[in-house]
């Protein structure tokens, strides 16, 4: 695949289009990172140096990439944080655009928002503008999830400044992903789900017209940046397989990444040193089909 890749960007360590595009080059795939911020490391630390880019330069970047003639061969464009409203506008504009040129390209859209403990840690107004626009025109999402529960959320429940209540059951969680599939997108994968999984595991969830599937691995005591990432690219890189065949491989890849990071006490996720998992991942924890 081509695939068109508007994220953040870090010198150092690995998040956004720094933790998607060497997994995607690694399985072959031509990746055309667009930087919607580049940073000298991710926020996490506290402390970072480097620019936010403006709308229109990430704007007149994938413009320069028109002029090239190169969209009409893009086969899918991937994001993840996008910074600010003005950003979600040309994301928007080129998802509408790669579509004129190749109606067949998909749109994965990781729609980083927040988390469990941590609230939502986006400007006001991105959440809604995800919700209600950007999210519906996606072929593929891929929230945690706490971002799930939000984007399944009545509207007039969440504009009253209320939090959206987390699925209490495995059951509320699938009602929640028919939710966000009826408001247009045909697959979503749900990372971080806990209900349903012993204290010692955790899950994932995808679902498409084909049926719901979950895989469960070890749950390993670390919090690294990136993983999501790394998990919405290879998820889009392997779909072409089967839904239940991307949800395996993703789910042992990323376990090794994390497993080799945890063992490092690495502060980054061990990226290149698992690069062999994400070449050849093994397939070891089975998918369920739940529906």
């Amino acid at each position: 695949m081509r695939i068109l890749s508007i994220q953040s960007s870090v010198a150092y360590g690995h998040v956004g289009n720094s933790a998607a595009t060497f997994p995607l080059q690694r399985l072959g795939h031509e990746v055309w990172p667009v930087n919607t911020v580049h940073f000298s490391n991710h926020t996490g630390y506290g402390a970072w140096r480097g620019e936010v880019m403006a709308p229109e330069v990430v704007g007149d970047v994938i413009r320069g990439i028109d002029e090239r003639g190169a969209l009409g061969d893009v086969d899918a464009v991937l994001t993840g944080y996008q910074g600010s409203p003005g950003v979600a506008e040309v994301v928007l504009d080129t998802v509408e655009r790669v579509r004129e040129l190749n109606a067949a390209a998909l749109y994965c859209c990781d729609p980083v928002l927040g988390d469990v403990g941590r609230g939502m840690f986006v400007l006001p107004g991105i959440p809604e503008l995800m919700r209600d626009r950007v999210v519906p025109v996606a072929d593929v999402v891929t929230p945690n999830a706490y971002e799930l529960a939000f984007l399944a959320a009545d509207p007039e429940f969440t504009a009253g400044g209320r939090e959206a209540r987390m699925p209490a059951t495995l059951d509320e969680v699938l009602a929640a992903v028919e939710v966000v599939r009826g408001s247009g997108p045909s697959t979503v994968l749900v990372t971080s789900v806990e209900q349903g999984a012993t204290d010692d595991e955790i899950a994932m969830l995808a679902v498409d017209s084909t049926g719901a599937y979950r895989v469960r691995t070890p749950r390993l005591p670390l919090s690294v940046n990136g993983a999501g990432d790394v998990t919405a690219a290879l998820f889009l890189a392997h779909l072409s397989a089967g839904i239940d065949t991307a949800l395996a491989r993703v789910a042992s890849s990323v376990f090794a990444i994390l497993t080799a990071t945890h063992r490092a006490g690495a502060r980054e996720i061990r990226l290149v040193h698992a690069q062999s998992a994400i070449a050849d991942p093994l397939g070891e924890f089975p998918v369920e089909r739940l529906a």
